[in-house]
């Protein structure tokens, strides 16, 4: 076979992988954004649009594991990896904020060394609605978020194994300090509301004083 004739094959097969390289990357992005759209949603209490942004993420997904399946060398790229990992995000967040169950890799669709990825940052997330509940005064369902957040981390630390197999301990190093920023924001809330109970039962306590003083 003549160099000519390898070069114009090398040249078919690596023409067809950077067109495929194109679409992947534009799918990619639509799966990031509608993930991102699927948690606004969920925050801004908007769950219908929320099940309809992760319904086309999921779609998605799908296309871009069909248009890979014969290419695990691009399938397998850190663009891929990055918009499996926001999905799991918004799929366990959907599930959690709905109260359904938490879905598995297999029903995603997604390998799962992503899923695992995606895991530490919905415990993120969940920071970002424990705060938004804090800020409502609702300070119960936030420490019932935190707990969440606690059994979360905790499954996620028994995941050990090394880097070249999956990039897990930034992930678990990333949410040990959420976890320890909620913590100390939770006990400042409930000493401030304890603070506050007590302030308001001394002041009616000295308003029935003065009353009876009259």
């Amino acid at each position: 076979m003549e160099l000519k004739e390898i070069i114009a094959e090398i040249r078919t097969v690596l023409d067809e992988k950077d067109a495929l390289r194109e679409e992947a990357l534009r799918l990619t992005r639509e799966i990031v954004r509608m993930s991102g759209d699927t948690i606004k949603a969920l925050h801004r209490g908007d769950v219908g649009e929320a099940e309809k942004r992760l319904k086309l993420a999921r779609e998605k997904v799908e296309e871009l594991r069909k248009k890979l399946e014969n290419h695990p060398d691009l399938y397998h790229t850190g663009y891929v990896q990055s918009a499996h990992q926001e999905f799991a995000e918004a799929s366990l967040f959907f599930a959690y904020i709905t109260g359904g169950d938490y879905p598995s890799p297999e029903e995603l669709s997604i390998p799962h060394a992503d899923y695992a990825l995606g895991i530490g940052d919905f415990i993120g997330e969940l920071r970002r609605h424990f705060l938004l509940l804090l800020l409502d005064g609702n300070i119960e369902e936030a420490e019932k978020t935190y707990r969440v957040m606690e059994k979360t981390y905790e499954e996620l630390m028994t995941l050990e194994y090394p880097k070249g197999l999956v990039n897990i301990r930034g992930k678990q190093d990333q949410a040990r300090n959420i976890l320890e920023r909620t913590l100390e924001d939770l006990v400042r809330a409930k000493l401030s509301k304890s603070l506050e109970i007590k302030l308001d039962l001394t002041a009616a306590a000295l308003e029935n004083q003065e009353n009876r003083n009259v």
